[in-house]
């Protein structure tokens, strides 16, 4: 049993600590420690200076329009070509070019882009579009088709030759403002010299051009004949107010006018016309001229509501008052201009950006006449009018911090 119980039990013993572990009673004082040896070879620190921050890297090219069209109309042709003169208001190292078929289906067999030359001419080489990897497509009516991006340096206010090889109905503008362009039967989509055929100046089938450059302010002016730039039979949309502000601020300002059109067209064609543009900061909106007397005014201000709210999360939005008008080709005069004023007090008391067209237009002794030589039938300015107001404009523009585009350099002033 003995043997048992020594193995069954751990036997503790008492072990005394070695002298030299005895603990200290006193902690102890700072100061009294014997102090370390030197090294032999002393250690040099050498300063590092501190890395030079970072420059921030610049945001990468974007697409943004150089020029643009609404295409609310319809026309139909057979196998012809197109090749249209069109401004941009962009500078770039590559393109991207958009169709719009019209109220039938559209076959594109082939497109090309260039620099413009004279009579039809190309002053560079034709650089063929793809459309996914193909040269061209065929599309069902009001279809819009964006291409591929191609190589094509292009400088603020540059003109393009658009050439297209097409058949079917086409969108097509109301005015006649695209001077310098042509059409003739067949495919001639490569020829680098004059087309020949037959002058063709209203905005077809092309419904954009968007320029890839570094990001900048980009705006679109939405509006009736006013701002497509109607001034008579035979106009140029580079007279149009948006195109001259264009040129005077140094960013791009396209072009979605529609002849004829109120606050019902406008927001009916809103997604196809305007909300299909990418790379858009900005929006002008000069409507409501058209509305007068066949709306009240509840129903104007509504619609303007509709319109901006739509518009908002798209731009920031601009409001250009209405311009004097000295006839009405519908409905009261009375109401006309009762209304025009109530609109234009409106207008400068709810938006906070606003763009006075007819404080610059009107008569200082009738609100209701055009200045002498800004109009041309008591309802349209004259390309004096349009020159106007896009001055002002561009001063409001520019007052609000708007600066020329990445590289473009304005003309002083006094110069051509």
């Amino acid at each position: 049993m003995a043997g048992c119980d020594s193995t069954s039990r751990e036997v503790e013993e008492s072990v005394e600590p070695p002298a030299s572990e005895e603990p200290t009673s006193e902690p102890p004082v700072p100061g009294d420690e014997e102090p370390l040896p030197l090294p032999e070879d002393p250690v040099v620190v050498t300063p590092v200076e501190p890395a030079p921050p970072e420059e921030p890297r610049p945001p990468p090219p974007m697409f943004q329009p150089g020029f643009h069209q609404a295409l609310r109309w319809s026309h139909s042709t057979g196998s012809v070509t197109f090749r249209l003169r069109v401004p941009v208001g962009r500078a770039g190292e590559r393109v991207r070019l958009a169709f719009r078929a019209g109220d039938g289906s559209l076959v594109l067999r082939k497109a090309t882009v260039a620099l413009a030359g004279p009579d039809g001419s190309l002053a560079s080489a034709p650089v063929a579009v793809p459309f996914s990897g193909t040269p061209g497509f065929s599309v069902a009516a009001r279809t819009r088709v964006v291409s591929d991006p191609v190589p094509l340096p292009v400088q603020f206010r540059d003109e393009l030759a658009v050439s297209f090889e097409v058949q079917g109905a086409l969108g097509v503008s109301a005015i006649h403002a695209l001077p310098g362009s042509y059409v003739r039967s067949g495919a001639y989509a490569s020829v680098t010299g004059p087309l020949g055929g037959t002058p063709w100046d209203r905005a077809v089938g092309l419904a954009t051009v968007d320029v890839e450059g570094p990001p900048a302010r980009a705006f679109v002016a939405l509006g009736d004949s006013i701002t497509e730039g109607y001034i008579d039979e035979q106009d140029d949309t580079r007279l149009a107010w948006p195109s001259v502000a264009e040129a005077q601020l140094g960013v791009p300002i396209v072009n979605a006018g529609v002849s004829g059109q109120g606050f019902y067209d406008a927001l009916q064609n809103l997604d196809a016309e305007v909300l299909s543009l990418q790379g858009i900061t900005d929006c002008v909106v000069l409507l409501g001229t058209n509305d007068l007397s066949a709306l009240d005014m509840g129903g104007l201000k509504s619609r303007m509501n509709t319109l901006v709210s739509r518009l908002q999360p798209f731009c920031r939005l601009w409001v250009g008052t209405l311009l004097p008008k000295e006839k009405s080709n519908h409905g009261s005069y009375e109401v006309v201009k009762q209304q025009r004023l109530e609109m234009n007090a409106w207008i400068r008391a709810t938006f906070p950006d606003v763009i006075d067209f007819e404080a610059v237009t009107r008569r200082p002794d009738n609100v209701h006449l055009f200045l002498d030589g800004l109009e041309v039938d008591g309802i349209h300015p004259s390309a004096e009018g349009h020159r106007v107001m896009a001055t002002e404009a561009a001063r409001v523009l520019r007052e609000a911090g708007v600066q020329p585009g990445p590289g473009v350099l304005l003309p002083a002033e006094g110069e051509p």
